[in-house]
């Protein structure tokens, strides 16, 4: 690995990390995502998965099933910067679960380039339709850096 590659790989685990704390942020009790758009080495978004602003924070119903207006981390990330003067052009995301298709699509118009993601969900289909995008598509799986020193 040359020394570029390196100092991106630990650019890439302290960003996701720092998604997976900003997921502690969401409401939901099935899972939380959390996400945060990097551009230059600036975060210039964030979110992470519940409800609409003005709804109640309750993702799930009574039988724990995510209720069907509960947006993904993506979502909220992407949709905070159309609120900002930031653009996502050219710029990284990184989220702790990877994206479904719905939110790969919502990536694909943002101008994100490049994703990275640490959870592989059994659907593949967004990050299949990220790579046939020409998105550079990162999996870490941050257990492995654990233990290490980064």
């Amino acid at each position: 690995m040359t020394d570029i590659e390196e100092k991106q790989l630990l650019l890439d685990i302290r960003y996701l990390r720092m998604a997976r704390i900003w997921a502690e942020n969401s409401y939901c009790e099935r899972r939380k995502v959390g996400a945060l758009v990097v551009k230059d080495k600036m975060i210039i978004s964030d979110g992470y998965n519940g409800t609409p602003s003005g709804f109640e924070n309750k993702c799930e119903d009574g039988n724990n099933v995510t209720l069907p207006y509960v947006l993904h981390a993506e979502a909220n990330a992407i949709t905070k910067l159309a609120r900002s003067s930031n653009n996502s052009d050219g710029s990284t995301l990184y989220v702790t679960a990877s994206p479904c298709i719905e939110c790969s699509k919502l990536i694909i118009q943002s101008g994100i380039k490049r994703v990275v993601y640490g959870e592989k969900y059994r659907l593949e289909d967004g990050i299949n339709l990220l790579k046939k995008a020409n998105i550079e598509v990162v999996y870490i799986n941050l257990d492995e850096y654990e233990t290490k020193q980064v």
